[in-house]
């Protein structure tokens, strides 16, 4: 199989994913208090654009059988708000809840606003952040969006440009993405901090790789 069949067969089996556990997040009524308890390194999800905390429960539930406390940010909601804006309503809920010595497991935009925290007054709160397909240099693909929510990933974004110039929290980063994101044809590749890339591709259905479960549970277990 060349290259470009390749890719095409990923881009197939990704949307597929993607429909799939959209369409079990919209009739998933499962209630979010139930993966609080643990008694290991409590977990933040940041969910990417246009996705819900539920589009990550399967990563979630693996993640809670584990022992680790899953804490939701309701106020994030389909997470279509500015990077910024996102980013205070996470920084309330960790101060709200005193929580210390988390680390954030985000999706795609979900990165963007788990950088956003660590720069921010709460990054002290913050032991690291495992992202997920996350467009930390934005996307060519972006110009050609008609939403603005979609734009704001543009490479020449104010938020974009300003979080790729802030370098110093990279090092509690792990970055994982695959060979061949659709989404993001730049990649994910994050300077000075740690990048993971699969040997399959996808933008989506690479949450459900067991690498990334791998790469929770060895931040967590850092010193």
């Amino acid at each position: 199989m060349g290259r470009a069949a390749r890719d095409a067969a990923w881009w197939v089996a990704d949307y597929a994913y993607a429909a799939t556990w959209q369409a079990r997040a919209f009739l998933n009524r499962t209630d979010p208090a139930t993966f609080r308890s643990g008694s290991e390194v409590a977990l933040v999800l940041l969910p990417g654009v246009y996705e819900t905390w539920k589009f990550l429960q399967p990563l979630a539930s693996a993640l809670h059988e584990r022992g680790h406390p899953i804490h939701i940010v309701d106020l994030l909601q389909r997470n279509r708000r500015p990077v910024t804006e996102m980013a205070v309503h996470v920084t309330r809920y960790l101060d709200d809840h005193d929580l210390t010595d988390v680390v954030l497991v985000a999706h795609s935009k979900g990165g963007l606003v788990g950088k956003q925290v660590m720069i921010g007054e709460a990054g002290s709160r913050v032991r690291g952040m495992v992202a997920v397909a996350t467009p930390f240099g934005g996307s060519r693909y972006a110009r050609m969006m008609l939403s603005p929510t979609l734009r704001s990933f543009s490479p020449r974004d104010r938020t974009i440009v300003a979080l790729a110039q802030q370098l110093e929290v990279n090092a509690r980063i792990t970055s994982v993405y695959g060979a061949f994101d659709p989404h993001i044809p730049e990649g994910s590749k994050l300077p000075g901090g740690r990048n993971v890339q699969l040997e399959t591709g996808g933008h989506f259905r690479i949450l459900a790789h067991p690498r990334v479960i791998a790469e929770v549970e060895r931040m967590s277990a850092a010193a």
